[in-house]
């Protein structure tokens, strides 16, 4: 099974001047190509004794701090980050033959920042994060919805419902970000940003 990328090329001179408005750039050209859901990314953590954990969530901000997405605090992904205050993710846009990757370490977002996302969120999102025990062992499905019925009819006279205590973001302060684009014979182009002491500097990898 294998694909001829030929779509598109990179070089340096067609990046953004920042790592954060070029992956802003390539989630937007995702986005107008049709491809659902163009702010996914594959989040890798690991726990303290190296055990790795992959798995889809929604990057919700992208600026020159970093790349936010929020969680239920108790879930694996969030004990492990902190563990190890590190991860990786990659958005894969398989459609443009291309992705990106951003390395780094990780925090807790501001709960002022948390509470602005959680307003946007739909209720029956909200809902559910009061509902789930996020990767925790249930009993069946009927667990869960047992316990969205009693969180529905907990605030059912609520016409705001505040965010779990258990709930929030993380920010991923990036050290390195590669933007890979398909191309022919498997050469394919890798430019990399990576922080130094004096600033960022892009780099060009062998594939």
């Amino acid at each position: 099974m294998r694909e001829d990328y030929r779509s598109a090329s990179l070089d340096a001179a067609d990046l953004a001047d920042t790592w954060h408005a070029q992956l802003l750039a390539w989630i937007a050209a995702a986005r107008e190509a049709g491809l659902p859901d163009a702010n996914a990314m594959v989040l890798a953590t690991a726990d303290d004794e190296g055990r790795v954990t992959t798995r889809t969530v929604l990057a919700k901000d992208v600026d020159e701090r970093g790349v936010t997405f929020f969680t239920n605090y108790t879930s694996e992904k969030s004990h492990q980050l902190r563990q190890t205050r590190r991860c990786s993710a990659t958005f894969p846009w398989l459609a443009l033959q291309r992705q990106a990757t951003v390395i780094g370490t990780v925090e807790l977002v501001s709960r002022e920042d948390t509470l602005a996302y959680w307003r946007t969120r739909p209720r029956g999102s909200q809902l559910g994060a009061w509902a789930s025990p996020q990767s925790a062992v249930v009993r069946d499905r009927g667990a869960l919805d047992d316990q969205l019925a009693t969180v529905t009819e907990r605030f059912a006279d609520e016409e705001e419902i505040p965010p779990p205590p258990h709930w929030g973001g993380w920010r991923i302060t990036p050290t390195h970000v590669e933007f890979w684009q398909g191309r022919p014979d498997r050469l394919h182009d890798r430019l990399r940003f990576r922080r130094t002491d004096p600033g960022w500097v892009v780099e060009r990898l062998a594939p």
